[in-house]
């Protein structure tokens, strides 16, 4: 039913009781079956459909009759949304052995997480499923940010699959992921957590900013730059969007890097109860090897205890 619909058959239902309401529920879309039915074909070439309304009643249920009655194998959301909704939000009180991957910007965080799941570790990655990277630019190149509750929603399921018994290794993140923010218990977690902050030199770091973020055009840059004045200041904020002028990218990353490892420091210093453990990468080590030696280091550190 469309807005309209759910009007009239409400209405109905106050005035002239359920009965009444399902006979104009019928009457009002039961002209749209055939194009429920072609539509659903369209979704699902196997005929398998999961169907799900808010409290898993009435609709739901008319439309599992439909899809049935078209030969679909229908299963439908007991309890509807609102239940998942319910059980998403307790997931995050489930205890997990997490362990925060933490690191200035361009440490190359995301690819060790990556490497850590090669290694077979549980892995979420926060930034991938907010498709967003955290910073004023982490918008760039990314797909559109999912809703605050679709983020809530496909975090719950990952944090639900995992082995309560072995390590979850989460990034060390701010609360809001750019328009998303992270669950208050989960983000508790997070700041809780053991840290592991790795130190990358700061070359290769500045490298990696600038192999991910210079090929965008330079207005993209300079507005994601002038998004930072005021917490960068007038004088340092121009500064860098004359060196992007002048194609200094060398110059920008600096001022930025100088920035970011600022509020980075704070951040750090706002965390309580966590154990703090820096390992530095070694001059010609490889992210992949230095991910290996992280998670050698790491559960060294957990059997102790």
């Amino acid at each position: 039913m469309n807005d309209e619909h759910r009007r009239i058959v409400g209405t109905t239902y106050k005035q002239q009781g359920r009965e009444a309401a399902v006979q104009a529920g019928f009457d009002l879309v039961g002209p749209s079956f055939g194009d429920f039915v072609r539509q659903a074909k369209a979704l699902s070439i196997q005929k398998t459909i999961y169907l799900y309304c808010w409290r898993g009643g009435m609709r739901s249920g008319i439309m599992a009759w439909v899809l049935g009655m078209a030969g679909f194998q229908v299963h439908v959301l007991k309890g509807g949304y609102k239940s998942f909704r319910n059980w998403a939000m307790q997931q995050f009180e489930i205890p997990r052995k997490a362990v925060i991957l933490g690191g200035a910007t361009g440490s190359g965080k995301t690819e060790l997480l990556n490497n850590f799941r090669q290694h077979g570790q549980q892995v979420i990655d926060l930034e991938g499923l907010a498709h967003h990277k955290g910073s004023s630019f982490g918008a760039l190149g990314q797909k559109p940010q999912p809703t605050y509750e679709q983020f809530e929603n496909e975090l719950a399921v990952q944090w639900s699959s995992f082995d309560s018994d072995k390590i979850l290794w989460l990034e060390n993140e701010s609360r809001a992921i750019g328009q998303v923010k992270i669950p208050d218990s989960l983000f508790k977690v997070i700041q809780e957590a053991p840290l592991i902050d790795v130190e990358v030199p700061k070359a290769i770091r500045a490298q990696r900013i600038l192999n991910e973020y210079g090929h965008f055009s330079s207005v993209e840059l300079a507005e994601c730059t002038a998004r930072l004045k005021k917490r960068l200041g007038g004088l340092r904020t121009q500064q860098a969007l004359t060196a992007l002028e002048e194609k200094n990218y060398d110059e920008w990353v600096e001022i930025l890097l100088e920035y970011y490892d600022n509020t980075y420091s704070f951040g750090n210093a706002e965390r309580k109860n966590s154990k703090i453990v820096i390992l530095e990468m070694t001059p010609g080590e490889t992210h992949f090897d230095f991910s290996k030696r992280i998670l050698i280091l790491t559960n060294e550190m957990l059997s102790s205890k």
